[in-house]
């Protein structure tokens, strides 16, 4: 979640993406079968969304699905498959062909030195780094980005403001996050790389769900990694640690789609997408779905027809 200026229109042609080694080994397919598919980018056959294992990424695919929907395509929506390890390499075998990416969190898993933080700039390093096969299509406005939190005693206490806080007092605080987050340079790795930090102890909770902010309510971990979009940071008065060495990037949400499905129609249906999704309009659909129970399709479903999106 940084504001900076957007580059390039939202509408435009999707980055051309060189081809490129694999960037991760492991599966290539959710049925450890499937095979990358061939073709010309033709959406006709139909469109099979996949999505992260929160609710965010959730009420974005099913946004993509009502927006592609209304632009005539048939769309299969595969929520809640797991982690980037498991989704990009799913969609490299043909088991997915397209999800909502955060840009920063993407450059870093297929790039862990990458240094661009600008969102322009770290575009076209995705561009780089994709492997064959893949592509980003044009950014939207709205944006979610990692943040480490502690409540409001915790932050008296230890006199925590900046994450460069932390290293004071190594060896004494702990932290909970998604089990991911302790080999991710916007993680554990990156905080003891940039910052210097030491933690007594990883607890693998979830990505900024139940677990780990009960958990953070409970004093059971001392720093919680959740996205800036929670709606839990603001009503339960928790500090977000600034970070000074700029060791968080820009996370604007990206649509990242397979060659083989990247036609206009598609293209043009998820950059007006984007170009309508703010990152407050975000936040409250995770509220609907976290505080108030709702579907995500249905959320997803009622926010693309109140503006226009889908019939």
């Amino acid at each position: 979640m940084n504001r900076r200026t957007l580059l390039g229109a939202l509408a435009g042609t999707a980055v051309a993406v060189p081809a490129l080694s694999s960037c991760a080994g492991g599966i290539t397919s959710l049925d450890n079968g499937g095979t990358s598919a061939a073709g010309g980018g033709s959406s006709k056959g139909g469109i099979t969304i996949g999505t992260a294992n929160f609710t965010e990424n959730q009420v974005l695919g099913h946004l993509y699905a009502a927006v592609l929907r209304a632009a005539g395509v048939k769309v299969t929506v595969r929520p809640n498959l797991g982690t980037r390890e498991i989704l990009v390499p799913a969609l490299r075998g043909g088991d997915i062909d397209l999800l909502p990416e955060y840009q920063g969190a993407l450059l870093h898993y297929l790039a862990p030195k990458a240094t661009a933080t600008e969102e322009g700039a770290m575009q076209n390093a995705l561009a780089v780094a994709l492997p064959a096969g893949l592509q980003v299509l044009p950014y939207g406005m709205a944006e979610d980005s990692d943040a480490f939190a502690v409540t409001r005693e915790t932050a008296r206490k230890y006199g925590l403001t900046s994450l460069a806080d932390l290293a004071k007092h190594n060896g004494k605080l702990i932290i909970g996050a998604a089990p991911e987050v302790k080999t991710r340079e916007v993680g554990v790795v990156g905080l003891k790389d940039v910052y210097g930090v030491e933690f007594k102890e990883f607890k693998s909770l979830d990505s900024s769900g139940p677990l780990v902010k009960g958990a953070l309510r409970k004093g059971d971990v001392d720093v919680a990694n959740l996205f800036t979009t929670d709606t839990d940071i603001q009503a339960d008065d928790w500090v977000v640690l600034t970070d000074p060495k700029n060791l968080i990037p820009g996370q604007h949400i990206v649509p990242l789609i397979a060659d083989r499905k990247a036609d206009s129609t598609v293209r043009k249906a998820l950059a007006r997408l984007g170009n309508t999704l703010t990152t407050a309009q975000l936040t409250e659909l995770n509220r609907q779905v976290d505080k108030d129970k709702k579907d995500p399709e249905d959320v997803a479903d009622a926010y693309a027809k109140q503006h226009g999106l889908a019939d």
